[in-house]
């Protein structure tokens, strides 16, 4: 079975159109243009703020125009991974996709679900007919995994809805009540150059069967990073 077999088709074709447009973070360009163009084809009020993050507008469905206008949000770039023995341009390739049981996948890939689905999901209420809804301000940023820069200088003004709606979650079962956000440090050290001499022999060393996980839902699992293991054995 494809992708675009599954069910609902509005939303799954949504992300299989968005996931053959190259998105990694830093380099949105092609995929900020994808968004205008999809806006634009369907007739709807589309811009972009200074950083290059999109807004499409759509009007209330017949009955619904008294009701409050909703934001609905999510990010364009996706987190660039790749197996070790996967070949893969991601600033020119999109993601190859696969349905494995009741699991979507990509093929040597991270899959840029995050936060692509939410993407899709506010494409195919954009694209809807048969959906009643309130005014809608779709609002996709850009950066989120490598600075939440569309976020922090978004320009607010062209913006006029009251309820903003994050789709960026785990569970579409969930709603939070909250707001989250990110910080970066930036940290230096001294160090000494040491001449290697003809002697040594260089040896590589490469930690793998690790588990990974998110930062944020799997930091409290106790799994091993890399970087601390490579530290210790390092220090050792």
């Amino acid at each position: 079975m494809s992708v675009r077999a599954l069910e609902p088709q509005a939303l799954w074709n949504a992300f299989a159109d968005l996931n053959a447009v190259p998105r990694p973070s830093k380099k949105e360009e092609r995929v900020r243009q994808f968004m205008v163009d999809f806006g634009k084809k369907l007739g709807l009020e589309t811009l972009e703020d200074r950083i290059g993050n999109v807004i499409i507008k759509k009007p209330a469905t017949p009955g619904m125009e008294q009701r409050i206008t909703v934001i609905l949000q999510s990010h364009l770039d996706m987190v660039h991974q790749k197996n070790e023995t996967t070949e893969f341009d991601f600033e020119h390739e999109g993601i190859k996709m696969k349905v494995d049981g009741d699991w979507v996948m990509a093929e040597g890939t991270t899959l840029g679900a995050d936060n692509g689905i939410g993407v899709a999901a506010i494409m195919a209420l954009l694209a809807s007919k048969d959906i009643a809804h309130p005014a809608l301000e779709a609002f996709f940023t850009i950066d989120e995994e490598t600075g939440m820069t569309g976020a922090k200088e978004m320009d607010g003004s062209l913006l006029q809805g009251k309820i903003l709606l994050n789709l960026d979650t785990e569970d579409d079962d969930e709603l939070s009540i909250g707001c989250a956000g990110g910080i970066d440090t930036n940290t230096s050290y001294a160090y000494e150059e040491t001449t290697i001499h003809s002697g040594w022999q260089v040896i590589r060393i490469k930690l793998r069967g690790l588990l990974g996980g998110h930062s944020g839902m799997d930091i409290d699992k106790g799994r091993g990073n890399a970087n601390k293991w490579m530290a210790r054995i390092l220090w050792e």
